[in-house]
């Protein structure tokens, strides 16, 4: 839990977060201390959240993933580093199977990016947020149980590594 705590010495505390005037859109919200704690629960929720909103194809995915940490009291750092999957030089890979997916649940023959035209933007459209939302919430949900279940491990590793030390101390005090 190392990098959790040389994490924590570079973000700013609840405090100075609040002296930023332009966060105060988002009232009270941010003050909740589950936002800023790095236990279990709040740091799978946090990234859950993050890829989630990464795989919404809009701009500004950070305020859907403010407003959902805060919602769901979900790690906001780790629900904003999340988003960062999502960049220009990934939509393509990204949102490609995403569209594909879409399409093909909607019914649609997929078209060409060369010869798309204003008029078959609709459903198409529809088809890569469908596709989007499905993948989205697919994975934001494996990333959840995945990062539980690792951190458990991690917990179940140091408790039997704690348990042998007393053990072998016990046995040495018993020895001599």
């Amino acid at each position: 839990m190392k990098f959790f705590k040389n994490l924590r010495t570079h973000l700013p505390t609840v405090k100075e977060i609040q002296q930023y005037r332009y966060l105060h859109i988002f009232g009270d919200s941010l003050k909740q201390q589950e936002l800023w704690t790095f236990n279990r629960q709040s740091t799978a929720k946090g990234v859950a959240i993050g890829l989630f909103c990464a795989f919404l194809p809009m701009p500004f995915e950070m305020l859907p993933a403010i407003f959902l940490a805060a919602l769901m009291r979900g790690n906001l750092p780790f629900a904003l580093a999340g988003i960062w999957v999502s960049n220009p030089v990934t939509w393509i890979p990204l949102y490609t199977p995403c569209y594909l997916l879409g399409a093909k649940i909607l019914g649609l023959q997929p078209i060409e990016l060369a010869k798309i035209s204003i008029f078959q933007v609709g459903w198409h459209y529809v088809a890569l947020w469908l596709g989007c939302l499905l993948i989205g919430i697919t994975i934001s949900v494996s990333a959840h149980f995945i990062i539980s279940f690792a951190w458990r491990s991690q917990v179940r590793q140091r408790w039997k590594r704690r348990k042998q030390l007393r053990l072998a101390r016990k046995l040495r005090t018993n020895q001599q």
